[in-house]
């Protein structure tokens, strides 16, 4: 005498047992995979990745790494310095704003209050005149100005794309009025302008590093666009500049 089997897929228990879903279909014997089972850890701990600041990939790599010697389970319970070094790119680029801005610090100072030896605006302005510039009282604040808190910004690693690309546009002027006297310095030509104007142009585009007061910024995050962003003001600014005030 047979008895029938109403269980759904025959697999045992009740009828109305709705426990089963897929797993009633799997064959006798089957065997759950790792890819699957990992799977499943992730959905069931999907809810913590709202609040941990990781993306839904980092965290199911995160959930199956678990027991593996994967490293990363320490790092979920760690929290992350607002000033964490990366070694030398951070001492570097730390480095580098500060004798950059440094140096337009004083230059600034120089031209619009004549410290450290310097012209003073007056004394700026006739330099202007004399390269061929219109307006040279005027352009003498400007430039003093831009160089004062260019350096001044970039030493506080503040606002660090507008700062490199008032740095940027400057030497670029620099060097297009003394296209004429050749490379080197010694002969009155753009050498320290061009080197100037680079090292601004490479902190434009790597951003201040994290020993900075723009650390978490949009632009810190994103330092490419907003590189491109400056060096387009900065080649606009220049060429306004040249066309307006300069004098062939």
């Amino acid at each position: 005498m047979s008895i029938q089997d109403d269980r759904p897929g025959g697999a045992g228990g009740s009828p109305d047992d709705r426990s089963y879903g897929a797993h009633a279909q799997r064959p006798r014997g089957a065997r759950v995979s790792a890819k699957s089972t990992q799977s499943l850890g992730a959905r069931q701990h999907n809810y913590y990745d709202e609040d941990d600041g990781y993306s839904d990939g980092e965290a199911t790599s995160l959930v199956s790494g678990v027991g593996e010697d994967s490293g990363y389970a320490e790092e979920l319970g760690k929290k992350r310095k607002p000033f964490a070094w990366n070694a030398g790119t951070d001492l570097g680029l730390l480095i580098l704003r500060l004798a950059l801005g440094g140096v337009f610090l004083l230059h600034g100072s120089q031209k619009l209050f004549g410290t450290f030896g310097g012209p003073g605006p007056e004394g700026f302005a006739e330099v202007l005149s004399g390269m061929g510039f219109q307006q040279s009282a005027a352009l003498s604040l400007v430039t003093g100005g831009t160089e004062l808190g260019a350096g001044a910004l970039l030493v506080l690693g503040l606002f660090t794309p507008a700062a490199a690309a008032g740095v940027v546009g400057l030497m670029a002027s620099a060097v297009f009025v003394k296209l004429g006297a050749g490379f080197f310095n010694a002969d009155g030509g753009f050498e320290m302008d061009a080197i100037l104007g680079a090292l601004g142009l490479g902190v434009m585009f790597t951003g201040p590093g994290r020993v900075a007061l723009d650390y978490g910024r949009v632009w810190f995050r994103r330092p490419l666009g907003f590189g491109f962003f400056g060096l387009i003001v900065a080649a606009g600014a220049a060429a306004a500049i040249l066309i307006l005030f300069h004098r062939p």
